[in-house]
C-alpha cells in the first residue's frame, strides 16, 4: 500500500502518508512509517512547487541479482536519469537528474566491484570512492557495465 501511494501521489511527509494510510483503514505509528520508508531506500526530492516528495528508487530484485553477481548485461537500461562522470583522482562524479542518485548509487554498491570502496549520493550528484590504484580507464569500464556512458554528451577541456 505505501509504495503505491507514493508511486501514484504526491506525498511530501509521513504524516501525510499516515493520514492516507489511515483513510484506507490501515493505523500505523511513526516510528513503523519510518522503518518502512527506510527498507524501502525513499528519498524526498524537491518539487516544481517549492515542496518536497517522496520517490522510491529505480530499482527491482532480478536487477539487484544480475548487478551482484556481475552480469547485468550491457544493453540493459534499467535505470535512466544518468546524465555524466567526470573525474578528480580517486574520485568519480556522476551527474543524474534530480532524485535519481540514490537509486544509481545503490546500483553501483550491488555491483561488488572491488574498484570501487562505496558511494554517496545526494539528490543529482554520485561522489564514487575509487580505490586508489585503479585507472580513470578501468574505473569507466567498470561503470560502463552500470552506466550508460554512451549516452552522455562529451564533455570539453578549456
Amino acid at each position: 500500500m505505501v509504495v503505491d501511494l507514493i508511486k501514484h501521489q504526491c506525498i511530501g511527509s509521513q504524516e501525510e502518508l499516515s493520514a492516507l494510510l489511515e483513510k484506507a483503514g490501515f493505523h500505523v505509528t511513526q516510528a513503523t512509517l519510518s522503518r518502512d520508508l527506510k527498507m524501502l531506500r525513499t528519498t524526498k526530492v524537491p518539487t516544481n512547487r517549492g515542496g518536497y516528495m517522496y520517490i522510491l528508487p529505480d530499482s527491482d530484485s532480478l536487477k539487484d541479482k544480475l548487478l551482484t553477481k556481475g552480469k547485468l548485461p550491457r544493453d540493459a537500461n534499467f535505470q535512466s536519469g544518468f546524465i555524466s562522470l567526470t573525474f578528480s583522482r580517486n574520485i568519480a562524479v556522476i551527474k543524474t537528474r534530480n532524485g535519481y542518485a540514490s537509486g544509481l548509487a545503490y546500483d553501483i554498491d550491488m555491483s561488488n566491484a572491488p574498484e570501487i570502496l562505496g558511494t554517496i549520493p545526494g539528490s543529482d550528484t554520485i561522489f564514487a570512492i575509487l580505490r586508489e590504484d585503479v585507472t580513470h580507464e578501468c574505473a569507466r569500464e567498470v561503470f560502463s557495465r552500470i552506466l550508460p556512458l554512451d549516452q552522455q554528451a562529451p564533455s570539453y577541456k578549456l
